[in-house]
């Protein structure tokens, strides 16, 4: 169903795969090895890490917080908003409306 929102759905996507992509272990995520993620080429990893910012849009619709690595994926629905932390620091943002 994924989280409701009044931007464009292209640009939120956007905006999510560059904020998934500043977790430096995202990768995690697909149970993929380091090595094997530095072995990809940055079109590679940046096809990751969009199939990630799908994923994470969808299942944030029925899960408010996501583990991706060493990071969390927050959806916070007063302020429509997606928050991208590393233990208290908020790497970034994208908003929803």
């Amino acid at each position: 169903m994924g989280v409701k929102h009044g931007r464009d759905y292209g640009d939120i996507l956007t905006d999510l795969t560059e904020a998934v992509g500043r977790i430096p272990d995202s990768y995690v995520f697909f149970e993929m090895e380091s090595e094997d993620w530095s072995n990809l080429n940055d079109t590679e990893k940046n096809e990751v890490h969009e199939a990630l910012a799908e994923d994470l849009f969808y299942a944030l619709g029925t899960e408010p917080v996501i583990s991706v690595g060493s990071g969390v994926v927050i959806h916070d629905q007063t302020n429509h908003r997606i928050h991208i932390l590393i233990g208290e620091e908020e790497l970034a943002f994208v908003a929803l409306v």
